[in-house]
């Protein structure tokens, strides 16, 4: 595969990806201010990035376009884009004279490209390839660059400080992502102001592919609060899952903790939750709690060493061995309550004082599946850590 070929390969993996971006994030972005920004920047810079395409230059000559009136048109969007860069960075300080400043910096760029168009000035603006250069000499060529260059440099000064003092997760990622595309940027067209000069250079396949990882970075600057809600939403879904059998058996044996018993399986849980897999996780968390809580009025003095020395004998090691002992003494006091035996003076279980989800987790883990009447820890083992 030729550069060139991969150049164009890539090229259309970022357009999609950047398209698709735009689609997912347009409902909640546009109608939250601070994203709205962000949203429509990249919306300026996927159209300019969708006609440097060989391809989209073909398609629109085949629709009678002429490559130059692309060439011009991708420009123009191109210089908007690097101004809504500046605007998104200037609104987060609040300064209006700045505001001001860029708003009349943007008019002024696309006024001078637009006029150079018009009156012929340079007829180099549309070279015979689609993505090809102009002379050194063009005015119009390096206003277009400059303008790229002070925007993207802009992007990169204000936003990677800035991601390091925030204490928004999402936010700091958003930030260093879209500098790090600014950054893709800012060697794009230092690069190709290098080959306005230098023409016999073979930079145009690199620089391709280079503005179009650009694209994929803006792309991913939209989708960090669509990752990190994936990354809730997985990590809701891991506990529910693994805690499932643990907190369906605890509930079994105290009811009045639950709002809502178990439904039938674990997989109709995750598929088909009463409520969001956060919520029903959260729920979960807290009713396993409470109803630890409460048989530990059925736990022997003993139980937990006993269960412990047990999990020992076992083979069981590390952290998995308290986990095995609690696992052991709560699935005695289980059965204890089931069987109707009378409560006494709490017994406090070691680990389990603050409720923690990651202990409650390990406990789930060791928490024996159901084999017929008879349940078992973890594989066949004495007495102590089995229950009915």
């Amino acid at each position: 595969m030729t550069a060139t070929e991969l150049a164009d390969r890539v090229g259309v993996v970022c357009v999609v990806a950047l398209w698709l971006a735009l689609a997912w994030r347009a409902g909640s972005a546009l109608r939250l201010p601070q994203q709205r920004g962000l949203w429509l920047t990249v919306l300026a810079a996927t159209i300019a990035i969708t006609l440097f395409q060989p391809r989209v230059v073909a398609a629109c000559a085949d629709l009678g376009v002429d490559t130059r009136t692309v060439a011009v048109g991708r420009n123009l969007i191109g210089v908007l884009s690097a101004g809504l860069v500046l605007l998104f960075i200037v609104d987060s300080t609040r300064a209006r004279h700045q505001r001001v400043l860029v708003v009349v910096g943007l008019v002024a760029a696309l006024g001078s490209l637009l006029a150079l168009d018009l009156i012929g000035v340079d007829q180099t603006v549309a070279p015979a390839a689609a993505q090809g250069p102009a002379t050194p000499s063009s005015l119009y060529w390096l206003i277009l660059v400059v303008a790229h260059l002070a925007g993207d440099a802009a992007a990169v000064v204000v936003c990677w400080p800035y991601s390091l003092r925030t204490h928004d997760r999402d936010l700091l990622w958003s930030l260093r992502v879209f500098a790090m595309g600014s950054g893709l940027a800012l060697v794009f067209w230092s690069g190709y102001l290098l080959h306005l000069y230098a023409p016999g250079l073979p930079l145009m396949p690199c620089l391709s592919i280079v503005i179009s990882v650009h694209g994929l970075f803006r792309a991913a600057s939209l989708l960090v609060p669509t990752a990190t809600a994936l990354g809730r939403a997985g990590a809701a879904l891991r506990i529910v899952w693994r805690l499932w059998p643990l907190w369906r058996d605890l509930v079994e044996a105290v009811p009045q903790v639950a709002l809502a018993g178990p439904q039938h399986s674990r997989l109709q849980a995750v598929l088909r939750p009463r409520s969001s897999l956060a919520l029903q996780a959260h729920r979960q968390i807290i009713e396993t709690y409470d109803a630890l809580l409460e048989l530990q009025q059925y736990v022997r003095p003993d139980a937990y060493e006993t269960a412990l020395r047990q999990a020992g004998e076992a083979g069981l090691r590390g952290d998995r061995l308290p986990a095995a002992a609690l696992a052991g003494a709560l699935g005695e006091a289980r059965r204890a309550k089931l069987t109707g035996a009378a409560p006494s003076a709490p017994c406090p279980l070691p680990g389990v004082d603050r409720g923690s989800p990651a202990t409650l987790l390990a406990v789930a883990r060791m928490w024996p599946p159901v084999t017929g009447t008879s349940v078992t820890l973890a594989r066949p083992g004495p007495p102590g850590l089995r229950r009915p």
